[in-house]
């Protein structure tokens, strides 16, 4: 699936229909280049699901956790990570052991050592919007289309 968002407010009513179609526990992926709106994406699913705080890439910390309505999120940011066995230190694997979405951004830096997404999405710079592009989702693309 691909989608034109030209605006931010494109991103942000994608980031609704996006929070209401994920399951209670899953993976996302986060692909794109500095700047494409990764974490401009997680900020509106965050917003949507009723979070009201600043909203800060993980770049420095490699995660932030959110607990919202009784569920968890948490947004990765592996851009930093020098080598993929340091998600290791980190306690990686009991991040998904939980009911929780995981964002990650920059999973590639993570190869090896991350499981398969149930979803995956790429931002890409498109003059002043964003092409995003899905290419799996959890239950099938038909489900966030709508």
């Amino acid at each position: 699936m691909k989608k034109n968002l030209r605006n931010l407010r494109e991103t942000e009513a994608f980031a609704v229909r996006l929070w209401h179609s994920l399951p209670e526990q899953c993976i996302v992926f986060l692909h794109g280049d500095l700047g494409a709106g990764k974490t401009t994406l997680v900020r509106g699913v965050l917003r949507a699901a009723g979070f009201a705080g600043t909203v800060k890439s993980p770049t420095f910390t490699l995660v932030e956790e959110y607990r919202i309505q009784g569920r968890i999120i948490y947004h990765f940011d592996l851009y930093r990570l020098a080598e993929p066995e340091e998600l290791e230190w980190i306690g990686m694997r009991d991040y998904f052991a939980e009911p929780a979405i995981c964002f990650i951004e920059w999973p590639e830096k993570g190869a090896g050592m991350l499981p398969q997404p149930d979803c995956s999405i790429t931002l890409s710079i498109q003059g002043d919007g964003r092409l995003l592009e899905i290419d799996r989702f959890p239950g099938g693309l038909e489900k966030i289309q709508q």
